[in-house]
């Protein structure tokens, strides 16, 4: 079975794109790609999900259970354990441990929570 090429007409859409086009045009296809995975994500995370997600990023598994509880008490899960812990962490240009253990000890929520207020 041969696979009919089709290349050459599907070029034809691209070639008269300038080089700012065709990256923006790679964008937007990536956006339609992924914007679907990130909302199923959002979805359907859940604290196990998110604990281990933290244990990979080096936080303690003892560090790990308030993190999760102030996400949930909050309604930032849906954000993501980690990067509640990794934006706390850039915002005040610190570890991301240094972050964790802040964020485990009750602090710091307030500005955690802020750092996803649109």
């Amino acid at each position: 079975m041969k696979r009919q090429d089709d290349f050459e007409s599907r070029r034809k859409k691209l070639a008269s794109l300038s080089d700012e086009e065709l990256y923006q045009r790679f964008w937007q296809l990536t956006e339609q790609v992924v914007d679907p995975l990130v909302a199923l994500g959002k979805r359907h995370t859940s604290p196990s999900i998110e604990r281990s997600v933290l244990l990979r990023m080096g936080v303690s598994s003892i560090e790990t259970k308030p993190i999760i509880e102030g996400c949930i008490d909050r309604g930032l899960l849906p954000k993501g354990a980690g990067h509640v812990v990794y934006k706390l962490a850039k915002a005040r240009q610190i570890d991301v441990k240094e972050a964790a253990k802040l964020l485990a000890q009750g602090e710091a929520w307030d500005e955690a929570k802020s750092l996803f207020a649109h």
